[in-house]
């Protein structure tokens, strides 16, 4: 078994196309096949199902490739321990985010930094749940990740680092009873429909979090999921329901303690016209981001980013 083996099942196991994986790999269709093949022959089971129209993980397959990507990550670990002995001159940083991603990190400038200082390291940026992304973590397939998530749930297996604490507020329309408030219970939005943000990510688990302390139970399955906090604050806004999003999404202070203050508040450049924000009083109302990492891998390109993101908060005297 070979690592170039490995790296070729593994492009046609994220991709499920012979054609799109040999262009990722740079080789031709003809060569990866064999390749796989030779793989196949090699751990004595079948890897794929192959039909004309769609091309299928195995069991033996779906079983080899968690281990095929944590060979892959600890080969690439060792290239760049050694690469670092070089001021990291090559290597590759795949990095997991989620869509509300810490409001207390530029990560455009952390990764602009990053790319000035290692201009030889790909970077690979993908989008995801925290749930989806923890899970490419554990099995090797993200070096690091940003996941709306807090120390509690953080299974064991990954490091962690908490960039930020953002205070939930709840978006209502213009002609809402409690429009006028600036403080609110959950509790006494009772009789309102939700608008929920989309299920496996860390905002969701938030959210019902804070319903379950107030009372409430959220519907099954709820009437308005969203998978774009924007677009929940723009529902909100034309009384499609009540919105619960990040304050950092409307404009306010990530900050907890400075979240009450009237100065931290910048809502009319990010609230859509009639859209009121209404302060949750419930403590623990809160939207955590952290960096995670395996426990047992942190590669230098890795590192390196995580000294790019200390540079960024040491620099920004808000942080």
């Amino acid at each position: 078994m070979e690592l170039r083996h490995l790296r070729y099942f593994a492009a046609v196991a994220e991709t499920l196309s012979f054609t799109q994986a040999a262009a990722d790999c740079g080789v031709a269709q003809s060569a990866l096949s064999q390749q796989i093949a030779r793989l196949e022959k090699d751990v004595g089971a079948e890897l794929f199902t192959r039909s004309s129209r769609q091309v299928r993980l195995t069991e033996a397959g779906a079983v080899l490739l968690p281990w095929a990507r944590r060979l892959l990550a600890d080969a690439e670990q060792a290239e760049q321990a050694v690469a670092a002995l070089a001021g990291l001159r090559r290597g590759r940083l795949r990095l997991g985010v989620i869509q509300t991603a810490a409001s207390a990190v530029d990560l455009a400038a952390v990764l602009g930094d990053y790319h000035a200082r290692h201009p030889g390291i790909e970077l690979s940026l993908s989008y995801d749940t925290s749930t989806a992304l923890l899970a490419a973590v554990l099995d090797g397939a993200l070096d690091l990740a940003l996941v709306g998530l807090g120390p509690e749930r953080i299974p064991p297996g990954l490091d962690h680092r908490v960039l930020d604490e953002d205070r939930l507020v709840a978006v209502v329309p213009a002609g809402h009873r409690l429009a006028g408030r600036r403080h609110v219970d959950l509790a006494e939005l009772s009789g309102d429909e939700l608008i929920w943000f989309s299920r496996g990510t860390g905002l969701r688990a938030a959210v019902e979090a804070v319903c379950a302390r107030a009372g409430l139970t959220p519907p099954v399955p709820p009437r308005l999921e969203v998978g774009m906090v924007g677009e929940m604050v723009r529902l909100a806004a034309h009384g499609l329901g009540v919105a619960i999003v990040p304050g950092s999404a409307v404009g306010l202070a990530s900050d907890p303690a400075a979240a009450d203050t009237a100065e931290t508040a910048d809502t009319a450049h990010t609230l859509p016209t009639g859209a009121r924000v209404l302060r949750l009083t419930d403590p623990q109302a809160v939207h955590r981001v952290a960096l995670v990492h395996r426990a047992d891998r942190l590669s230098a390109a890795a590192a390196a980013l995580l000294n790019a993101i200390d540079r960024q908060k040491q620099s920004s005297p808000s942080l």
